[in-house]
């Protein structure tokens, strides 16, 4: 533990710090986080938060300053909205003054494990477990490396604190998370969740990286022994991380990657990983990655710390944050070459979908801009049948900048590098949600292993009707291939036929929001028509 002063922490005003503790090691920073009342420990060793009313983001107190010249590259509108630098200067004086005057953690790691496109993040909080979180989820410098770390960007934390003003401000809430490009900071008030500060970091790589034409990517990957590389692009419920998780192979990262001249890397250190209802035969990695070092958010535990991962009463979103090296079969550098395969995962939950396809580059940049999976009847209230939900580049709540910027990058790198892209349903087959049933685990495997292995470029192929998609007629390890065929698991082919009009019209109208484009992405054509 140092009590220097981290440089540069000074010059913005911080005053009266007490105990400074910088750069602490997981045993000190448990230590910490029981002697502040923070945490209690589990049963097997694992350190138990609880993140107050805010269980998962604040989407809609998110902002941007609205200064030049990042004004100019920044998709402004629901995702990314602005605040007035005026606005933000009295945000950053209430953050200072209440970091002031308090014991300080002070964290330093690395956004990116390329050493061409990393970033060095401080991050200064009063919470001793939102450092562990930081310390988890980042890449860790070496001693070496943080006597001479110099921040690119800092991120104050001041969750103790809200905006009593916020009407006057003219924002959502008393809650917010700013982030100003040309000071490299960003200040959070009023809300305790972590990952307000994995995503936000992670909106910053998104914003910084393609403006130096590297893409910035929201996916899983994973090598081979053979360094061939493979990219999951998936929203949350299609199976990006436990079909990226594979024994045989190694795990670049589970949610956050770069893609630049030199390769792939993981933007992070750690993983992030949902806990409800967790069990140890169906995910025992992340299970056995639950163990000292690791954090838990808002998990019950009985007095004895005994875990029930089926105890959703605080929130759905229960999670655990743990450094990578918890995951026994992971590529030690967080890199690897330019990628072999794409695969976009879909839970079609209309059931109309195959559940392999090769796609060709204009697909792959129609899919890409549309981000599809499906909602299921029961998952949300008046939901009574599946709902299409469009989510641009699989993560376009972190995209500062126009989907389409990095739509264009995924093509030129597509071109480049020779990639094959897939589309993968890891949904419904024989029927909607409620009539048919969930693609076998066993037969989506077989389709990742033909894509892996190659096999799946020996396959003969035919098209699929309005949607123009190739799919393969046989595949190694797909028992009955009539499953290859979405049209033949169903018993009443018309209502087949009448399913995929009704889903290729939804991929139509999400499209038309890229319509104003020019004609650089008038991929209109390389989606379904009716």
């Amino acid at each position: 533990m140092s009590t220097k002063m981290p440089n540069e922490l000074e010059k913005l005003g911080l005053r009266d710090i007490k105990d400074l503790y910088y750069n602490l090691s997981y045993d000190e920073l448990q230590a910490h986080e029981i002697n502040n009342g923070e945490c209690k420990i589990s049963t097997s060793g694992t350190a138990m938060c609880d993140t107050g009313i805010f269980t998962g983001r604040s989407p809609k107190d998110k902002y941007f300053v609205d200064q030049e010249p990042s004004n100019k590259h920044i998709a402004w509108g629901d995702v990314n909205a602005k605040i007035d630098k005026k606005i933000y200067d009295e945000l950053l004086d209430l953050t200072l003054t209440q970091l002031s005057g308090t014991n300080l953690y002070v964290t330093d790691v690395y956004a990116g494990a390329s050493d061409a496109s990393k970033r060095s993040v401080r991050f200064v909080t009063e919470i001793a477990w939102q450092a562990h979180f930081v310390k988890n989820m980042f890449i860790r410098p070496t001693e070496e490396e943080l006597k001479t770390f110099s921040p690119e960007f800092t991120v104050y934390n001041a969750c103790k604190t809200v905006d009593d003003k916020y009407k006057e401000h003219g924002l959502n809430s008393d809650v917010f998370v700013v982030f100003n490009v040309e000071d490299n900071i960003a200040i959070i008030g009023g809300t305790w969740y972590g990952g307000e500060m994995k995503k936000g970091i992670f909106s910053m790589m998104n914003y910084w990286l393609p403006l130096e034409g590297k893409l910035s990517m929201h996916c899983s990957a994973n090598v081979g022994d053979d360094n061939d590389v493979c990219l999951f692009f998936g929203l949350s419920g299609t199976g990006k991380t436990t079909l990226s998780t594979d024994p045989k192979r190694a795990l670049i990262g589970d949610d956050e990657h770069g893609w630049d001249e030199h390769g792939v890397f993981n933007f992070e250190g750690g993983c992030y990983a949902k806990v409800i209802n967790l069990d140890e035969k169906s995910e025992p990695e992340i299970f056995g990655a639950i163990v000292k070092n690791a954090l838990l958010e808002n998990v019950v535990a009985d007095d004895k710390g005994n875990v029930d991962y089926t105890d959703g009463s605080k929130t759905e979103n229960t999670r655990v944050s743990y450094p990578i090296e918890h995951i026994e079969n992971h590529k030690e550098d967080l890199q690897a070459g330019h990628p072999n395969n794409i695969i976009f995962l879909s839970a079609d939950a209309f059931g109309v979908l195959p559940p392999v396809s090769k796609l060709t580059k204009e697909q792959a940049m129609y899919y890409f801009l549309s981000g599809y999976t499906a909602k299921v009847a029961g998952t949300e209230r008046g939901i009574t049948e599946p709902v299409a939900t469009f989510s641009a580049c699989f993560g376009e709540a972190f995209l500062p900048l126009h989907p389409t910027a990095y739509a264009k990058l995924l093509g030129e790198k597509i071109d480049k590098y020779g990639v094959n892209v897939y589309l993968v349903n890891t949904g419904w087959t024989g029927g909607p949600y409620g009539v048919g049933k969930r693609m076998s685990i066993k037969d989506t495997r077989a389709c990742i292993d033909g894509i892996l292995n190659g096999s799946i470029n020996n396959a003969e192929f035919h098209t699929l009707p309005m949607f123009n998609l190739e799919i393969p007629k046989t595949l190694d390890g797909v028992k009955d291939n009539a499953v290859l065929n979405p049209r033949e698991t169903w018993e009443n082919k018309e209502e087949y036929d009448a399913n995929l009009a009704k889903l290729a019209v939804m991929f139509q109208e999400n499209f038309h929001r890229y319509d104003s484009n020019s004609g650089e992405f008038d991929f209109a054509s390389a989606g379904p028509q009716v």
